[in-house]
């Protein structure tokens, strides 16, 4: 091989892989189908002293006083929590002071069933809603205890983009959540970046078939969630199979094509 053939082999594989990015068929928008989605929950109340209580939502316990103030929490965030009434809390979760989620609670007059009215908001003021049900497994009464949703509703939907990246890789762009995850299919962690990313959330990727990817999160080195993400055999439908970390049953989001 001479010296003047190799640059221009290095150039027909650029090309190449600009052809395959360009050409992947995850490429797009994929706009939530509510009623096709499955969305699974638990969450651990654990009192602790006073109006001290221990909240699991998936990350760990964060400790906190009920008394409706910001206090610092899992992720970089601050949570308060309100108990505006014997069966009402209310909880916040914020980054610099911009609002994350909310949660409205309401507990049933026996005590076993738990209703959460939850809404996301994104950095551009959008805001997605779910309406949880959760059946206590765990505990006797009010919050404190172990909670399963049981029935939800996706209330609001929202568009993720696939675009090219760096050649053969690919970015995942969720506006609702603030975040933008960029991976390549060489087993590799990447960063996730956007205004709501904690620092230490890492994302690693393979390609299964042309049709399926896998991908993995870490938080500081620690398993978070692994996603199955299917592409239907006509192109038009995704399919994003979410396991959390710790649970048994998944979360299943359905895409349809722009």
């Amino acid at each position: 091989m001479t010296k003047r053939t190799f640059p221009l082999l290095l150039v027909a594989s650029l090309l190449a892989s600009a052809l395959w990015a360009a050409n992947d068929p995850f490429v797009g928008e994929w706009k939530l189908i509510p009623s096709k989605s499955k969305l699974t929950d638990v969450m651990k109340v654990a009192s602790v002293a006073g109006n001290k209580y221990a909240f699991d939502f998936g990350g760990g316990p964060e400790t906190i006083a009920a008394d409706g103030t910001d206090q610092p929490a899992g992720f970089s965030t601050t949570l308060s929590v309100t108990i505006e009434a014997p069966d009402s809390w209310k909880v916040v979760r914020k980054k610099d002071g911009h609002v994350l989620l909310t949660g409205i609670w309401h507990l049933s007059k026996d005590g076993n069933t738990l209703m959460d009215d939850y809404t996301e908001f994104a950095p551009n003021g959008s805001s997605t809603n779910v309406k949880y049900v959760y059946k206590r497994t765990a505990g006797t009464s009010g919050f404190a205890g172990t909670w399963e949703s049981t029935s939800e509703t996706v209330n609001s939907v929202f568009v993720i983009k696939v675009q090219p990246y760096e050649g053969d890789g690919l970015s995942f762009i969720d506006s609702s959540e603030g975040v933008t995850k960029s991976v390549k299919f060489d087993g590799k962690d990447y960063p996730n970046v956007g205004a709501n990313v904690p620092a230490g959330l890492v994302s690693s990727a393979r390609r299964v078939d042309q049709h399926t990817l896998e991908v993995t999160d870490k938080f500081n080195g620690k398993v978070a969630d692994t996603q199955e993400i299917q592409l239907s055999s006509d192109g038009k439908t995704l399919t994003m199979t979410v396991h959390t970390a710790g649970r048994t049953e998944p979360n299943i989001l359905v895409f349809e094509r722009q």
